[in-house]
């Protein structure tokens, strides 16, 4: 069997983002209030990040999900009160999706929830070095972002 060389720096970077993806699902798992999926919350955290109205396909696509499987995310985010259905003025059998106060609050209660994890990692790493690597990891998502099919 032929030893493989070091791999390229890049699937490196790509493999310990994964890796970070994988821990801090973890952690968000456990510090998600009453039932509330890792799912859920990424609904709530894009329609907060990025603002306005969505439409459920829009959101599927966002997501890289199956309209089907966005739609139960959001028949779960609606019965909660987290979000808003409405129907599209455009489209008359399209929806649009926008998050409700409770959804806001939910969001914000999930950030504090999260404080302790977000401390014990700022002792760690200091304001700077995430104010550095905070543009990297964007380019990277906005390239990954453009370029997926």
């Amino acid at each position: 069997m032929t030893k493989l060389t070091s791999p390229p720096a890049a699937f490196q970077v790509l493999n310990e983002i994964g890796i970070i993806e994988q821990l801090s699902r973890h952690q968000l798992e456990r510090h998600l209030p009453g039932g509330l999926k890792v799912s859920q919350f990424g609904v709530l955290n894009h329609l907060i990040r990025l603002g306005g109205a969505w439409n459920p396909l829009r959101l599927a696509a966002a997501f890289q999900v199956t309209k089907g499987a966005m739609t139960n995310t959001l028949k779960r985010l609606e019965k909660r009160g987290l979000v808003l259905i409405s129907n599209d003025p455009d489209d008359g059998r399209g929806k649009l999706v926008v998050i409700s106060e409770a959804g806001w609050e939910t969001h914000t209660q999930c950030i504090k929830n999260l404080k302790p994890l977000l401390a014990s990692l700022s002792s760690e790493i200091s304001a700077e070095e995430f104010t550095t690597i905070l543009p990297i990891l964007e380019k990277i998502r906005k390239h990954l972002d453009n370029t997926r099919s």
